[in-house]
């Protein structure tokens, strides 16, 4: 008769199910993955299917049995370190999205917001579509593919058994986010710099032609000016795109 001991299902099952466990936080947290059209099947299905694929280049996992009083400590930790993992590469997306809100205060167009579901908050026209751009540029320059690499990556940084709060430290989290307004900003500096320009001739042409209706005038030049302007910047997307994301997963693998 086959018998199976519980530190033989212990050293069996380990090797799966802490990655599993933090690929699974990581579709949580991360952009897109954690959007409600991907169904929660769907994100069990694949993270096991990581955690199996990923099983060559993952360091050799110690057994940790389910039941005992370390196990809720590396429950916390694959949990932390995934949430982690995911919020890095969500202050990417919000790094972009605050690009597009300033753009779109500098076009007049902050009024034009409304209630998105995805995100369960007001969102204006301009950071939405920044948003979506984003989205693209994620499955595009194969950024996708980058999450998984930090994900069997951060079992060498950050290895199994380590305390959460040494893990934590090692992140620097707070680097990140203090980044995210000066790369809003690094995007969207040339649609500042055109809006400054448009307002500055606006303001020459009320002070030599008092008669004309500036207020009249000046939002449809905005706005065309903008348009404009954001298809001829929105090529130029990538490079601080993927400046900012490779700076977000070097964080997990040990760089």
């Amino acid at each position: 008769m086959l018998t199976i001991s519980e530190s033989q299902l212990a050293a069996w099952l380990s090797p799966l199910f802490w990655p599993f466990l933090r690929t699974l936080a990581v579709f949580t947290s991360a952009p897109v993955f954690s959007s409600r059209a991907f169904p929660l099947r769907a994100k069990i299905a694949l993270a096991f299917l990581i955690a199996v694929a990923a099983q060559a280049s993952l360091p050799e996992m110690p057994v940790i049995a389910l039941d005992s009083a370390s196990a809720f400590g590396a429950v916390a930790q694959q949990v932390g370190v995934g949430l982690a993992i995911g919020f890095a590469v969500r202050l990417v997306f919000s790094a972009v999205e605050l690009a597009g809100e300033v753009i779109g205060f500098q076009m007049g167009l902050n009024f034009a917001s409304f209630f998105d579901p995805m995100i369960n908050a007001q969102s204006s026209a301009t950071a939405r579509f920044f948003g979506q751009m984003a989205a693209l540029l994620f499955l595009a320059v194969n950024a996708h593919l980058w999450l998984v690499m930090a994900i069997t990556h951060s079992y060498h940084a950050f290895p199994l058994g380590q305390n959460f709060l040494h893990a934590a430290q090692g992140m620097a989290m707070h680097r990140l986010g203090a980044e995210l307004f000066a790369s809003a900003l690094w995007i969207a500096l040339p649609m500042v710099g055109i809006m400054l320009f448009v307002n500055l001739a606006l303001g020459i042409i009320s002070r030599v032609a008092p008669q004309m209706n500036i207020f009249a005038v000046g939002f449809p030049v905005t706005l065309v000016v903008g348009m404009l302007g954001i298809a001829a910047t929105l090529p130029m997307l990538d490079r601080p795109y993927m400046a900012l994301m490779e700076k977000a997963i070097t964080v997990f693998n040990g760089g």
